[in-house]
């Protein structure tokens, strides 16, 4: 089945996840209109390969103007029109640059990818643990206790019809009483004639009876209960959940079953403070001594309005983090004078906000700094794919630039019921950036702060950064492998790079790491930091050496004398891959097993290759073609095996893209040439270069 439609049959938590992937720089409407067309290129290869990806994007423009056809013939005149502005935004955005539509597709490509291992894990989990991951015990007994608190407010209901016609025989008994002249006092008094007596214990039981009802504040602690429940609890969960997969981490859940909560419990209390109102309606036709109405209902009112604003204000999130559509992998870190988008939510799903809440967003507000673009939008329901009530913002950064945290808020009135609430939220803070090549310690930033913290405000976080634990860095680390890539870092590629951050260590677990050290400083005898490089070499996996990192080829992360155990008891031709230590920009090389002229095992590697050899060949390529020189001056290829003894062809062989043939010219052979990397060998020297080989 096509992942396009494999997607459409996931639950909304998960659809809504996929609709957040999508936006004007790769329209989902044009990915639902050529999905098995775009679902059959190779996004990847066209992101590195710019002749590729003019190809590609050409292809694309061809199939957008056969699907209008389409739609032409079926006079489809909506559809028409979104494929005409989809073409024509393509055109004016990705003419001169189409790798970058090819890399925004390849990335959404892999995010779908990602996205149905998460709901197929999960299903298996389920059937396994029905209760498991889908809903925690305490997410159980939450629902439980905010089934209790409608079922009692739906009681309090029919209590207080009761508690009206049970007043109105009271009033009506004790005034007929009264008109009879047979009270001596009033109810309130101790002294009544003897022959009233019977109907005065009839009345006392109502009066009991009525005062019982009028009491309430039993179901406002329930409610309070249940209301940190849900914010102090449930909600700052997700919110720390957000926080980590911004950095890397496991998807965050989608808001709907939070909304669907937080919803019934704003309810709840709109009706429960309809019947306090009622309460004082009451209280003004029939009062007595000892009244809770009057002794309580103050109090009641207060209380119950309390909750609601806060439960209001802490409805008000920030559903999609700042972030640039050309770094999705990346949010948190904006550029200036390039476009950057972000959702807010209210979670309280009341239709008669629809447009009416009107949003305010500005950075720094205590600063003024500014925004370009639209700065203020109105809530609505038709934004959203679930009909929750939320607002979209595309801004342009403004001028200023800054190694500091900033704060984006949000700001609007909510005007109900006869009440005004002021709500505010805020993202979690950023970075902004004035040049692409600050990304790298901008994104360190923001993984150090939301790798320690989950304090949202602390824009002075890095005035005094705290230290890190390895076991945290380990996983954060892994992350930014994991969540762009198929894989994650392993135990043992852990170790080494815990090895240059802390040197030889025999358990690193709970060893302290600064931020100076994982950032600022050089690494010991190298002119860069620990990030620097690492960062380098996210960047040359993600570009230039994905599917191979995807297959599990790579060891990439090994120390040499590790390398040098592994290969030595190995057969000559055994060779690993490896990234390079000394390598700021990035570089991969690999190492393989020799038997010199004595039969002494020899361990040799090449000179890394970078981004802008990569550029002009691909890595698979490198490998199927490399050769070297032997003592007797043939070409013969050291690679044979791939560590621990996986064939090369097997390997790489289907990755190797072979260059077009010439049309053979008439009476002749056809031939062809390849550049490949071929080294001299000799005792005393070895020299690698590129020559054009003719095949």
């Amino acid at each position: 089945m096509a992942q396009w439609n494999q997607l459409q049959q996931l639950e909304t938590r998960y659809l809504e996840q996929l609709y957040h992937l999508y936006s004007d720089s790769f329209p989902m409407e044009l990915r639902q209109f050529l999905a098995p067309w775009i679902e059959s290129q190779d996004w990847a290869y066209a992101a590195n390969k710019e002749s590729h990806a003019t190809l590609v994007f050409h292809n694309l423009l061809g199939e957008i103007d056969q699907q209008y056809s389409r739609f032409l013939q079926e006079n489809n005149v909506l559809y028409q029109h979104n494929l005409r502005r989809i073409k024509q935004h393509l055109q004016s955005k990705y003419l001169e640059k189409p790798m970058d539509i090819a890399r925004i597709v390849a990335r959404c490509l892999w995010e779908e990818q990602r996205l149905l291992q998460t709901a197929t894990s999960a299903a298996q989990v389920g059937k396994t643990h029905p209760t498991g991951t889908v809903v925690t015990e305490k997410q159980q007994i939450l629902e439980h206790n905010l089934q209790d608190i409608r079922k009692r407010v739906q009681d309090m209901e029919q209590k207080m019809k009761m508690l009206e016609n049970l007043q109105d025989d009271f009033d009506f008994n004790y005034k007929t009483l009264k008109s009879q002249g047979e009270l001596s006092q009033d109810l309130n008094g101790n002294s009544q004639a003897a022959a009233t007596r019977q109907k005065m214990a009839q009345l006392e039981q109502m009066l009991s009876a009525l005062d019982q009802l009028r009491r309430m504040g039993g179901l406002l602690t329930a409610m309070d209960y249940v209301q940190k429940n849900l914010t102090d609890e449930e909600l700052a969960d997700w919110k720390r959940r957000q926080q980590i997969a911004c950095i890397g981490g496991p998807p965050n859940i989608c808001l709907d079953r939070l909304e669907t909560w937080i919803t019934s419990l704003a309810e709840s209390q709109l009706q429960i403070r309809q019947q306090i109102k009622k309460l004082e309606e009451l209280q003004q036709k029939v009062s007595y001594k000892g009244d809770p109405i009057i002794q309580h209902r103050p109090a009641l009112e207060e209380k119950i309005v309390d909750l609601f604003r806060n439960l209001m204000k802490s409805a008000f999130v920030v559903e999609r983090q700042p972030c640039m559509p050309m770094h999705p992998d990346r949010p948190l870190v904006i550029k200036t004078g390039v476009q950057f988008t972000n959702k807010v939510r209210l979670l309280v799903k009341f239709p008669e906000l629809n447009y009416q809440l009107k949003i305010k967003v500005c950075i720094d507000k205590s600063r003024k700094f500014n925004i370009l673009g639209t700065n203020t939008k109105v809530m609505n329901m038709e934004e959203s794919n679930n009909g929750s009530l939320s607002a979209e913002f595309k801004h342009l950064a403004s001028l200023i630039v800054t190694e500091e945290l900033h704060l984006i808020t949000f700001e609007t009135e909510v005007y109900h019921q006869g009440l005004k609430i002021d709500l505010e939220t805020h993202s979690l803070p950023v970075v902004v950036i004035s040049n692409i090549c600050q990304m790298p310690n901008a994104w360190a930033s923001i993984l150090w702060y939301n790798m320690l913290t989950n304090h949202p405000k602390n824009v002075n976080f890095f005035t005094k950064p705290p230290v890190g634990t390895w076991d945290q860095v380990a996983e954060v680390l892994s992350w930014q492998f994991s969540s762009t890539t198929k894989r994650g870092l392993t135990i043992e590629q852990l170790t080494t790079l815990a090895e240059k951050l802390l040197g030889p260590c025999v358990n690193y677990s709970g060893c302290q790491i600064t931020w100076a050290k994982f950032c600022k400083e050089n690494m010991a005898g190298k002119g860069f930091s620990f990030w620097v490089w690492l960062d380098n070499i996210i960047d040359l996996v993600k570009k230039y050496i994905l599917a191979l990192w995807n297959e599990g080829y790579i060891m990439g992360f090994i120390s040499k004398e590790r390398e040098r155990a592994l290969l030595s008891p190995k057969p000559p031709g055994t060779f690993l891959l490896r990234f390079s230590e000394s390598s700021k920009e990035g570089g991969i090389t690999f190492t393989w097993v020799e038997k010199d002229i004595s039969g002494k095992t020899q361990i040799q590697s090449v000179e890394p290759y970078t981004k802008q050899q990569l550029n002009s060949m691909s890595f698979a390529d490198i490998i199927m073609g490399y050769k070297i020189m032997d003592a007797t001056n043939i070409l013969v290829s050291p690679l044979v095996y791939l560590y621990p003894e996986i064939p090369k062809e097997e390997a790489f062989g289907k990755y190797c893209r072979p260059e077009a043939a010439p049309e053979p010219e008439m009476g002749g052979d056809s031939t062809s040439s390849k550049s490949l990397s071929v080294a001299y060998s000799s005792a005393s020297r070895r020299k690698y270069l590129s020559l054009p080989l003719y095949l």
